[in-house]
């Protein structure tokens, strides 16, 4: 049996990157997937997601109230449940604070965070209407950042707005435990996707191996896994957890 064999999942940001792995491991588990990003374009090229796994895809940003309750909308038609949410959208954009601009900062706040907490307001209102199985009613699974945890060099707006996930990852799983609401985050480290520009510039290559106790840096697939055992049932017992997939970056 497949982990998520008939599980329901919307995955915001999924074009592209680790929302685009996770994409493809839920598939291979089994899950019927409704694929939301603001673009079907995929950032490090290729074929886009939803046709390579022939799966529904719909265009919206996470940021628009209607957009987030439409997608979860589509996402439980279905079956008439969403068993899981994956909020991987993100808008990233580098600079010191005294360099960042009031729309870049506005536009982080409400891709990063915003999008965030409308995408889990629309799911968790899907879900309390939902039968317990296994013990929840459904499952959310946020993608932080060991930046929501630690400064983010050069990346002001992004570092704060991750550390609000953390948060808002925390107050979902408290206020909704009780109704077999069931929420945690992936902090990835170091994740090297394929895309090019900013991310791979030698300076913050050679920082990242520094920080990096392993040998190597993150690859999609090892953020892709860490969801999936979150999104699973074998993860009980389990809530509010942010749980690093950095390769030892944050216990240096």
């Amino acid at each position: 049996m497949r982990r998520l064999a008939g599980k329901t999942a919307l995955i915001t940001g999924a074009s592209s990157g680790i929302g685009r792995a996770i994409a493809a491991k839920f598939a291979q588990e089994g899950a019927l997937l409704l694929l939301m990003d603001v673009t079907e374009a995929v950032r490090e090229g290729g074929e886009p997601t939803h046709k390579i796994l022939n799966v529904p895809f719909f265009k919206g940003d996470v940021s628009s109230e209607a957009d987030a309750e439409e997608a979860v909308r589509r996402a439980a038609a279905p079956t008439g449940r969403l068993d899981i949410l994956v909020n991987d959208a993100v808008f990233n954009i580098g600079g010191k604070l005294g360099d960042t601009s009031l729309a870049d900062w506005n536009r982080s706040m409400e891709v990063n965070l915003t999008g965030v907490f409308l995408m889990c307001r629309a799911a968790i209102h899907q879900m309390q209407g939902q039968e317990i199985r296994n013990e929840v009613r459904g499952r959310i699974v946020n993608i932080s950042s060991q930046h929501g945890m630690i400064a983010a060099p050069e990346a002001a707006a992004y570092g704060v707005s991750k550390a609000g996930v953390v948060y808002l990852t925390r107050q979902v799983a408290v206020d909704y435990a009780k109704e077999g609401i069931v929420c945690n985050a992936v902090a990835p480290g170091k994740i090297l996707t394929g895309k090019t520009g900013r991310a791979v510039e030698p300076r913050w290559l050679d920082y990242s191996h520094a920080r990096t106790p392993l040998p190597r840096l993150g690859r999609s697939e090892d953020v892709a896994n860490a969801v999936l055992f979150l999104a699973s049932d074998e993860a009980t017992f389990i809530t509010g957890e942010n749980l690093m997939v950095d390769g030892g970056w944050m216990a240096g």
